[in-house]
């Protein structure tokens, strides 16, 4: 059997604060391989119908090629679900970049976990009053934050998210600005997505 794949590509570049989906879903399409038939007969000649070859390699393919138009809309429905998650937890991430941006406490309030953990570039442990109080003080402040290179990884109520993000931004009158990657952890509770986990890295 030969296999046709189709590429399905949701795009991405959230710079600017658009938020497109960078998704790449590869459906495998499997068909009935071409295979040369050579027919000799010394001292004479033999007919072919080559007709009726076809048409019973046709009659032989159908019953395949049912199941195989079943299998790809029941694997379709999978993953419009999933690029529906997806969409939900990139919309979690552009609201907690604009959170981020207006030094938004009551958002972080809402969307941390109670045991949620952040790891600073330098090494540090901050938890979710950590993190509200820098909000509320203003010790903390971002300028911008470009987010680009977004992948997110949905494993049933929970969603990976890695990232670069571009930074202008001070701390304590410090500047931290620079690229960055970093990686955030989602968990969807009741329905609602939470943050649970959080770390960057400084890049090139």
């Amino acid at each position: 059997m030969g296999e046709d794949s189709q590429i399905m590509n949701a795009g991405t570049n959230f710079a600017n604060g658009s938020f497109p989906l960078n998704s790449r879903i590869r459906c495998y399409v499997t068909g009935p391989k071409r295979i040369p038939v050579l027919l000799a007969n010394r001292g004479g000649l033999m007919a072919i119908n080559k007709c009726a070859v076809l048409l019973c390699g046709l009659f032989l393919a159908l019953p395949a090629l049912a199941a195989q138009r079943g299998m790809v809309r029941a694997r379709a429905s999978v993953d419009s679900a999933e690029q529906s998650t997806i969409r939900e937890v990139v919309d979690m991430e552009r609201q907690a970049r604009e959170a981020s941006i207006r030094r938004d406490a009551e958002f972080s309030q809402r969307t941390l976990a109670e045991d949620y953990v952040a790891i600073t570039p330098l090494g540090q442990v901050t938890t979710k009053q950590d993190t509200l109080s820098a909000r509320k003080s203003g010790q903390l402040r971002y300028d911008t934050i470009d987010v680009s290179d977004m992948v997110v990884r949905v494993y049933g109520d929970t969603a990976v998210v890695t990232a670069r993000a571009d930074v202008k931004g001070h701390q304590l009158g410090e500047d931290f600005s620079g690229p960055y990657r970093y990686t955030r952890v989602w968990v969807r509770r009741a329905g609602h997505w939470v943050a649970v986990s959080y770390q960057a890295t400084v890049t090139q």
